[in-house]
């Protein structure tokens, strides 16, 4: 299955997801990143689909069809998103119904959003962890496919916790979609 990466930072999911050896045929980001550099050093095509506005004049359906026309030049049958930035609208979804996945540094559905690390620890918690979910309309509360918990130390930090989850994450993510696929 021709996977495609949604991406938007550094690119350490992307690397895990290619480390794994998985069918990576193109990877789209909305801004410069990281992840841009990691394609390309792998031999995967990259393409930019420039966010051009983050205000209230954001054309979420034009900017979708944008991201959906990119998927479709490379043939790509699975979605897998990686960190990525810009939520889509419902032409990703009509385009790939039920072929694109995310991973979400929470369990699930606790801490929804882009804040569930410091949320966690707001919340004072003991345990978080990382989902993998099939991305829906409605931000992070797909079916969820598999998590893992990840420990809560009290002198935890985002930035400590959040490098914890990722380490579960990056095992976790490419073992889903590897499940997924077969």
């Amino acid at each position: 299955m021709r996977i495609g990466v949604l991406a938007s930072s550094g690119g350490t999911n992307l690397e895990a997801i290619l480390r794994a050896g998985l069918p990576v045929v193109a990877v789209v980001v909305d801004r410069p990143c990281g992840a841009t550099a990691v394609a390309e050093a792998a031999g995967v095509p990259a393409e930019l689909v420039p966010r051009t506005s983050f205000g209230p004049d954001f054309d979420r359906p034009a900017y979708t069809e944008q991201v959906v026309d990119a998927l479709e030049r490379h043939g790509v049958e699975l979605v897998v998103m990686a960190g990525f930035g810009t939520v889509l609208d419902k032409q990703i979804h009509d385009a790939y119904p039920g072929r694109i996945l995310n991973t979400h540094p929470a369990l699930l559905p606790a801490f929804p959003g882009w804040h569930a690390v410091e949320e966690a620890l707001a919340a004072g918690v003991k345990v978080t962890g990382c989902t993998v979910h099939l991305a829906t309309l409605e931000v992070d509360s797909g079916p969820i496919l598999a998590q893992e918990a990840v420990p809560v130390f009290d002198d935890d930090t985002p930035e400590t916790l959040h490098a914890r989850i990722k380490e579960v994450e990056h095992r976790l993510y490419p073992e889903t979609i590897k499940r997924f696929i077969s």
